[in-house]
């Protein structure tokens, strides 16, 4: 039986006004960035289910139960707002589940929780991800910054492993692809440097608890997430490997 990933976010809604002349119009869009992920897991055998933004404050797990039967689950450029602020609460009114809690829970009873960077992790764009000011933070092996975390590079920043033993580089030799921006963060004591970009945490692991916990500060997807990256040989590989280490595979 495949074991199964839960991967929350990675979409967005683009509302633009076009002007010509004395006339204008208003025009969206949705998108999203799961596509190379989700088919790097997807490959290397696991059942992957989505929930983009638009739709996790209704539709991600409320509940201990609902969580236990996904054996990992990946946050990834999705506010900690979204999870928080259901319609149940924000509309209504009416008292409900903290997400933050049941997943620092799930990881501590023996889930694996991955979150990866963008404008809506960790802090964020103007810290409206607000990730350290949750439950959450307890069982991240990064500590958030309480500002405006994002450090662009349109430079492009290449990469180093420190950890080449830990599970989740094993096979990844050789220079890897540039990459355009990420979260700053500070790595907790006990937690594993397993690669940096810039002078930060790129990748960071610990365990807590019966679970284990896994950040990769970067995108997984453009803009962040160059187009060299995720044409690598060594992308799906790499997700592999971070899912593998997740749920002890």
């Amino acid at each position: 039986m495949h074991k199964k990933i839960l991967f929350a976010g990675e979409s967005w809604i683009s509302y633009s006004r076009h002007i010509k002349g004395f006339d204008s119009f208003f025009t969206s869009r949705y998108e999203e960035g799961v596509a190379w992920i989700r088919a790097a897991i997807e490959k290397a055998g696991y059942q992957f289910d989505y929930v983009s933004n638009t739709y996790a404050a209704e539709k991600f797990p409320r509940t201990a139960e609902e969580l236990a039967q996904y054996d990992a689950v990946f946050l990834s450029d999705i506010g900690s707002n979204t999870l928080l602020l259901t319609d149940q609460c924000f509309v209504q009114g009416q008292r409900g589940h903290n997400r933050m809690e049941l997943l620092r829970d799930f990881v501590l009873g023996g889930g694996g929780l991955c979150m990866i960077g963008g404008y809506m992790s960790f802090s964020g764009i103007e810290a409206k991800a607000r990730y350290g000011r949750t439950a959450l933070a307890e069982v991240l092996p990064v500590k958030c910054l309480e500002i405006d975390d994002r450090v662009e590079a349109p430079q492009g920043f290449i990469p180093q492993v420190t950890d080449a033993a830990h599970p989740s580089v094993a096979g990844l030799t050789g220079e890897w692809p540039y990459l355009l921006g990420y979260n700053e963060t500070v790595l907790r004591d006990g937690a594993k440097l397993v690669a940096t970009i810039g002078k930060d945490p790129l990748i960071a692991a610990a365990e807590y608890g019966k679970g284990r916990s896994l950040v990769f500060t970067s995108d997984c997807s453009p803009h962040w997430g160059s187009p060299a990256f995720t044409a690598w040989d060594g992308y799906d590989r790499l997700w592999k490997n971070v899912t593998d280490w997740l749920t002890r595979a």
